[in-house]
This record gives structure tokens, C-alpha cells and sequence, in this order.
């Protein structure tokens, strides 16, 4: 499961200033106006999630940051002296294994229809209803009906018609296996001989266990055996996520996917999801495994991520085309967006609700304080795990790493919490752009990494780029590394150079195979850097996006995360002394430690390598000399090593970063960490710079829709309120044959109503009985959607005498979940008839990030948990 971090960075950011949006900042006392957070000592510590809720009653605890089960968020509510915050931060998944079996063996995976079939055995209305007691919401594909996104494949969704029917699902599963030579012998499948058995790694920590116990029961009722391995992440991810799909070691996996911001504009998820390329499909892109493969959706994915497109409607094609690819091929089944519960002491103040992240966004520990303290203790399920690796290249890829790490990095860009596009967080930019149908030319003196020879060489004559971005470090350079050494524009130069290095060196690719193969797609479409002045750098990049904030988002070439360096000891670590890897999948290939920063072990190697360097008095020259200018002098270099390895000798450990906290301790047996303030005077911010407090959602107004009279006009008003500029989208079904018989935009009668209107043409083709009317709301000033479903029933006139229901669309009087008003539940008709369903419909407003970070950036996506 290793990605190019390059990419990992990329896919979180899509940029709008939010403020110009509409969305108004907070503005609160701040606790201090010293540079840095509003404490001056964060503490993690690990908290069991049963034992959370007691723990934080005691008060040994400030803010829990992993999601409490649903039983015990319940019993949370109401407490004295607890708030607790929700948020859409968790995704579940299925993922399936589709390598083919050896020789007389049968992988039921391996066959697409069964796959498919399995679609249908997961009853995620119950999931989400009994399992999370209202607090999920269904899932499709791997847009939420919270996400911004889901407009884009709102038609696609409700035409799919996957619903719960394991019937129908059996007797899919029954004509597959027989044509594919198994036998059912008293009501189990049978191949050469031998029972066809399914392995399923399913988790413990969470509701994940009775989900994969239900998955369990139903593929024992379509016939298969089915042995359970219960495990917690980190064996589980080793397992899965480390092993050959063609070992079959797992057929099914319940992941979860932790979220930390919302996006407008997808171009990562559905690449990391789905599409091969990005190294997130089973084969994990790594050497020697078998690989899963879809060249299609490989192909239009990267026209997605990539920005070939001229408009926004061909964008949600490719998007359109590229989910139902997913689908089809349904390798990763998805379950549910589980809303989960944050419980925090009620006296925090600071916190920013992010949309997805809710307090877990990397905005809240920077401002949050509690009046007359000094420090906080915030909890997690973990703050370490086997599987938990600090290295800016390969490492950060769970949450409970990236929980910490995001309060001690700042990068360039992030997404807004509320409009789910990027701000300028510590890098200021300037876009010109030629696209999306010419292009503009790139200076001759620009220059491009020659891998050969290891230093930037002039791109020359006729080169030209789509798009060019000037990036302005100022408020980097102004101050320092958390060492004390000041941050340069060395550190942007050999952070780009180690992209390129890494995915074009001959040899170096071998090695790091699976960072190298996904990074180079990216790569590619960068056409030349020109350093400006000692401030700024040009940026000329093939990419182009209807929303010139996403081309920023795009461009960024380093998330300026660690000292240049750290970054070259680490690589003569890995490829020229092979004595470590970056990756998982290229540690267990060479045998060699997966290097982890915050380990004695393993960043006593990477002080070591960097003493000989300095002992043999080494410097990467040519690496850091762009254009006819040296970045770095024999000075500059002797100064960062003896700093390196004086902040080794305090601290034993190697985590070097540049923002408002510095890792000080940290424990793995005793799952403690400990964060200290860094104050450096030109630290350019202060606590009060990041408060952006609550959003505004969209809300549903009371609905009351008259039934439609077959063959007649129908018309009817519904009235929502909401930040920004408003919108509806909506989709009439005929749930007996799951089509969708109409679907688009509603018109706005006035601001916040909107007009709907069947013309008799559609409702003359009405049989009697119940359609669903789906409309979701939207707004230009949030990454985010609320969907409600309004059964309306359709009667004859001439059968009116003798069959009256009351017909009125009214509120469903199902129980509300916490944190969910009214307006946001389902809405259904009184009336009874065909096609009327008693399942639950949770409208819960949305988001998504996909956010998933990037080598040496700062990862806003999703993260396994």
C-alpha cells in the first residue's frame, strides 16, 4: 500500500481562499500572543476506546481523538463538563483479494460477477441504523453522500440499484461458481474436491468486528466457509496491506479510512481507491507481487489527477465514467460513513469543527486551550503501533502517526475546513495560466533534474507548460528548523530533487519500486523551476483546472517538511548503504529496518551516515546549485550536521520539522508522547491566526408535497437554509425497478425555494403507489451536501373515492440520531403502496478530503486506522 508521497501530498489539496467565500474566521482572545500555539505542552497518551468515556470523566484527559463507539458516545451526551464533537472522519471498506488461485484452487474474489454479487450480502442500512444506532451514513462507492462530489454521481448512484438482497446476491454467486467448475454439496462449494474456504482479517478495536461478522454469516449462507481472523491494526495491516494478493493469506479485509479535511473537487480518492496506478489496489504496486490491473480506469484517472480536461461537465464525465469502472470492478466494497463522536473537556476553547475532521484537523491543537493551563493531554487508541513509522518518504501512513506529526509540520497549503478547498497556509502563490486548450512558454533557463548526472540542467528552447505558479517562501525563511538552523531555499531544492531522484535513478527505482512507478505519472507533467530571488520559485506544470487555487494545490513541488540534510543522510542510508528502507515493501524485500525517525536504532543510523559525510567533509553541491547559484556554502553544511547531531544527543531521536510543536519524548512502550512549544521570535504565527470555530450546514425546512395525480402536472415547493449561494439537486425512482425516471436541477423560486414540476408526459407513465424523490442541497461556500428522501405516492383520480390516503410528505417520526436535526432525516409519506420501504434513510450533511498526503508533505487524506 505504498504510495509516491509526492502524490500522498497532492491528493488533499484543492485551493479557495475562504474567506472570500463567505466564511468568517473566528475571532476569539487568544491565550498569549508569544509566536507559536496557544500551549506550551501537548501530551498524547494512549486510552483503551471502551475505557475513554471513564477516563475523560476523571479528568485525565482533555480531548479523545479517536472515534468513541457509538454505545458509549450515547452515554457521553449530557455528561457535566463534556462536549462532545461529530464529524464524518471515518470511512469503512471492503476490500477484496481478486488474484487468481493456484492450479486446483478457486479464489470466488478472483471471478468480477462475484465480486459484484458481494455488493449485494452487505446490508449497510443495518450497518448504519442498528450497528452505529443512526450515527453512519450508507455507502456506495467511495464518495459519501456527504461529499461534494456525490452531485457529480448522484444520477449514477441511484441507477445502480445495489441495495441489500441476498437472494438475489445467492443466486448470482450459484451460476458463477458452477460455471466456474465448483460444486454445492449439502449446501457448501466444493473445488477439486476440497471446500472453497475464505479468510477474513477482521478488526476489533471498533464496530468494524460485528460488521465483519455479519459479512461473515452472510457468505456462510451463500455457501462458502469462511475462518475469521480477529485482529488489531497492526498485524491486520501487515497481513493485508504486506502481503502477495496470489499467497491469498486474505480474501476479505474491513478497512477504516480516517479523514482530515474536506475537498471540493476530487481528484485523489478516486485514484487512491480505485484506480491501479496509484499503488492502493491489491498488488500494492509492489515488485514481485501480483498485481491488480484496469488500464481504463488507470487511463481516465490520470486524466482526472492530472487536469486533461477543458471544462467542468467533461471533468464529472471522466469522474462518471471512472466511479462506475470502480464499481464494475468492486474490489473495494464500500459500507458506511461513520459519524464520529470527539468527546472533549467543555472548557477547551480553540477548536475549529472542521466539516470532515471535526477536531482532529490540523487547526485545533494549535489554538486550543483551557483557561489558567499551560498544556493539554490529548488521547488516542494509540500513539504508537508495529506498523507506525515516521519517515517524510514512506512513512505517516496511519492516523495515529499523523494525529501528532500534523501539529509539529506547517505546509505549504491546506484545504479549508469548511469550503474544502486549500488556503495559502505557509507559502503564498501567483497563477497564470494558458490552459486549458494553449500553452505558454518556459524560460530557457529554467531547468529539469538530469537523474544521470544528479544536477538541474537547462530545459532549453520550445518548451512550453500549461500552466505556471510563483510560490513565495518568505514566511518559511523567516525563520528556523526546530534544530535552530534556518529554513532555505536549499530545503525546497533538495526536496524536489529527491522526487525526481527517487522515481528516475535506475537504481534507486529498483529499490524503492512502488514510491518510484506511482510518483512518475505526477512527475511527469512538471516542464521546469526557475529560482526568482531568495524567496521565490516558478513553477511550469502541464496541468490545468477550472479553479486556479487547484493549480496552486497542484504545483506545489515540496512540502518543505524536514532539512535538506536530514534528507540526503536518509537517502545514502537507503540506496547507497542499503542499510534501511523507506518503505514497508522494500524493507521486507532487502531485510533492512523500515526507517522510523522517532526509533534510537534507527535514527542513530541516519546520525551516523551523517557524521561520515561530514567527517569526509561531503555536501550535495551540484544537487543544491540550481541555474548559475550555489544554496548552500561548506559553512551553511557544517552548521546543520553539528545541529543534527546535537538534537540527536538530547533527544535520541531524529524528528526535525519547522512547525509550532517539536517532538520533546517519546514512548512507545508506554504509548506517550510529548509535544513542547516551539517559540522562535520569527515564528510567523501566534495562537488566534487558526480559529476558524463552527460552519453553517445546509438544512432542510419542514416539507409538505402534495401526492402526484397520474397523468397531470405535478408541482410543489422545497425550502432549505444555508450558507452562500444555494442549490438542488434531485432524482426521481421507481424503487420497484430501482430506475431513475427523471433527475436534475431544481429551479429557485426565491432564495432558499426551489420549484419541483413532473410535466403529465412523465406521470402519465406513473403506476399507483410510492416513488422516491431524492434531492440533495448545496452550497458555493461549502465542500459539502445534506440529501433527504421524499416518498411521494402517485394515485389515479378515478380511484380516488374508493382509496384516500393522507398523501402529504411529512417528517418521519423515526427516531433523530445525536447530532442530526430533523430537516436532515428522511422524509416519507404517510400514505402505503408499492414499492413503500420501512428502511431507514439518514440524511447527514457531507464532505470529503481526499486527502491523502504526499512524501515530505503533509498528508491530508485518508489514512488507514
Amino acid at each position: 500500500m505504498r504510495l509516491s508521497g509526492q502524490i500522498r501530498w497532492l491528493i488533499a489539496l484543492t485551493l479557495t481562499l475562504g474567506l472570500s467565500l463567505g466564511v468568517n474566521v473566528v475571532s476569539a482572545s487568544p491565550p498569549n500572543q508569544d509566536p507559536g500555539p496557544a500551549v506550551d505542552r501537548l501530551y498524547f497518551k494512549a486510552f483503551d476506546v471502551d475505557r475513554a468515556p471513564l477516563d475523560l470523566e476523571k479528568g485525565n484527559m482533555d480531548l479523545y481523538l479517536f472515534g468513541l463507539k457509538v454505545a458509549a458516545a450515547s452515554e457521553l451526551r449530557g455528561v457535566e463538563g463534556i462536549r462532545t464533537y461529530e464529524a464524518p472522519a471515518t470511512t469503512l471498506s471492503i476490500v477484496l483479494n481478486p488474484s487468481p488461485a493456484p492450479d486446483g484452487q478457486l479464489n470466488p474474489f478472483s471471478i468480477p460477477e462475484i465480486r459484484r454479487a458481494f455488493q449485494f450480502l452487505v446490508n449497510r442500512e443495518f450497518v448504519a441504523g442498528s450497528i452505529y444506532r443512526g450515527m453512519a451514513v450508507p455507502m456506495l462507492t467511495h464518495v459519501s453522500p456527504l461529499d461534494f462530489d456525490y452531485l457529480t454521481i448522484y444520477d449514477l448512484v441511484h441507477e445502480a440499484n445495489i441495495r441489500y438482497d441476498p437472494e438475489f446476491a445467492r443466486e448470482r454467486i450459484r451460476n458463477s461458481m458452477l460455471e466456474n467448475g465448483a460444486e454445492l454439496v449439502n449446501g457448501k462449494w466444493f473445488y477439486g474436491g476440497a471446500p472453497v474456504v475464505l479468510k477474513g482479517v477482521i478488526r476489533v478495536e471498533d464496530e468494524r468486528r460485528e460488521v465483519g461478522d455479519l459479512l461473515r454469516a452472510e457468505l456462510d449462507q451463500a455457501g462458502f466457509q469462511v475462518v475469521p481472523a480477529y485482529q488489531t491494526f497492526a498485524p491486520a495491516i501487515q497481513r493485508v496491506y504486506s502481503s502477495d494478493p496470489a499467497s491469498l493469506q486474505w480474501h476479505f479485509y474491513t478497512e477504516g479510512w480516517g479523514r482530515s479535511a474536506p475537498e471540493r473537487y476530487d481528484f485523489g480518492a478516486i485514484n487512491h481507491f480505485a484506480a491501479p496506478w496509484m499503488g492502493n489496489m491489491p498488488g500494492w504496486r509492489a515488485a514481485g507481487f501480483w498485481q491488480f490491473e484496469n488500464d481504463d480506469l488507470d487511463r481516465i484517472g490520470k486524466r482526472i489527477f492530472t487536469g486533461q480536461f477543458s471544462t467542468l461537465d467533461e471533468r464529472n464525465d471522466l469522474y462518471q465514467t471512472a466511479t462506475q469502472l470502480a464499481m464494475d470492478d468492486s474490489v473495494r466494497v464500500w459500507v458506511a460513513t461513520v459519524i464520529n463522536s470527539f468527546p472533549a473537556d467543555d472548557q477547551l476553547g480553540g477548536v475549529t469543527q472542521d466539516i470532515v475532521a471535526g477536531p482532529r484537523s490540523p487547526w485545533t491543537l494549535r489554538e486550543a486551550h483551557i483557561e489558567g493551563r499551560s498544556e493539554l493531554t490529548i488521547g488516542h487508541l494509540w500513539v504508537w503501533t508495529e506498523r507506525t513509522t515516521w519517515n517524510p518518504v514512506g512513512g505517516f501512513g496511519d492516523v495515529y502517526s499523523t494525529d501528532i506529526w500534523r501539529n509539529m509540520s506547517d505546509p505549504p497549503l491546506w484545504n479549508h475546513p469548511f469550503t474544502g478547498v486549500p488556503i495559502p497556509f505557509r507559502a503564498t502563490f501567483d497563477v497564470e495560466t494558458a490552459g486549458p486548450n494553449e500553452k505558454m512558454d518556459v524560460p530557457q533557463d529554467a531547468v529539469l533534474l538530469d537523474s544521470d548526472a544528479d544536477r538541474w540542467v537547462p530545459v532549453g528552447s520550445d518548451v512550453k507548460a500549461v500552466s505556471k505558479v510563483t510560490f513565495d517562501y518568505s514566511k518559511y525563511f523567516q525563520s528556523k528548523w526546530h534544530h535552530g538552523q534556518p529554513i532555505t531555499m536549499a530545503d525546497v531544492i533538495y526536496s524536489i530533487y529527491q522526487n525526481f531522484d527517487i522515481a528516475y535513478d535506475e537504481k534507486k527505482s529498483e529499490i524503492e519500486f512502488a514510491t518510484a512507478v506511482t510518483a512518475r505519472p505526477y512527475l511527469e507533467t512538471y516542464k521546469g523551476f526557475k529560482v526568482l530571488d531568495e524567496n521565490r520559485l516558478e513553477v511550469y506544470v502541464d496541468f490545468w483546472h477550472f479553479d486556479t487555487n487547484n493549480i496552486a494545490a497542484y504545483a506545489s513541488p515540496s512540502s518543505l517538511s524536514m532539512p535538506w540534510e536530514m534528507l540526503w543522510a536518509m537517502d545514502t542510508l537507503v540506496f547507497d548503504k542499503r542499510q534501511a528502507a523507506y518503505s514497508d515493501t522494500a524493507a521486507g524485500r532487502f531485510q533492512v529496518p523500515w526507517i522510523s525517525l522517532v526509533m534510537p536504532k534507527d535514527a542513530r543510523l541516519v546520525r551516523n551516515t551523517l557524521r561520515e559525510l561530514s567527517d569526509d567533509d561531503l555536501m550535495p553541491s551540484e544537487v543544491l546549485t540550481m541555474g548559475q547559484k550555489s544554496f548552500v556554502t561548506e559553512l551553511d553544511a557544517e552548521r546543520r550536521y553539528r545541529a543534527v547531531m546535537d538534537w540527536f544527543e538530547e533527544f535520541e531521536m531524529l524528528v526535525i520539522a519547522n512547525g509550532p510543536f517539536y517532538l520533546a519524548r517519546y514512548d512507545p512502550p508506554a504509548q506517550f508522547a510529548e509535544l513542547q512549544a516551539f517559540r522562535d521570535p520569527d515564528y510567523p504565527f501566534r495562537s488566534g491566526d487558526w480559529n476558524f470555530g463552527e460552519s453553517e450546514l445546509i438544512r432542510f425546512k419542514p416539507l409538505a408535497l402534495d401526492a402526484i395525480n397520474i397523468g397531470q402536472d405535478y408541482t410543489g415547493l422545497i425550502d432549505i437554509e444555508g450558507p452562500g449561494i444555494l442549490g438542488l439537486r434531485y432524482v426521481l425512482v421507481d424503487p420497484v425497478i430501482g430506475k431513475v425516471l427523471d433527475s436534475g436541477e431544481l429551479t429557485q423560486e426565491s432564495p432558499g425555494t426551489f420549484h419541483v414540476g413532473f410535466e403529465k408526459t412523465l406521470t402519465t407513465n406513473l403506476e399507483p403507489g410510492l416513488y422516491h424523490l431524492y434531492v440533495a442541497g448545496y452550497s458555493d461556500s461549502l465542500a459539502r451536501t445534506t440529501e433527504t428522501r421524499i416518498d411521494l405516492e402517485a394515485k389515479n383520480l378515478v380511484s380516488e373515492a374508493s382509496i384516500t390516503p393522507d398523501t402529504s410528505a411529512t417528517l418521519d417520526t423515526k427516531p433523530v440520531p445525536k447530532g442530526v436535526t430533523e430537516d436532515q432525516v428522511e422524509v416519507t409519506s404517510s400514505g402505503c403502496g408499492r414499492g413503500q420501504s420501512t428502511d431507514l434513510s439518514y440524511g447527514i450533511v457531507v464532505t470529503l478530503l481526499m486527502g491523502i498526503m504526499i512524501r515530505r508533505r503533509p498528508r491530508k487524506s485518508q489514512k488507514v486506522q
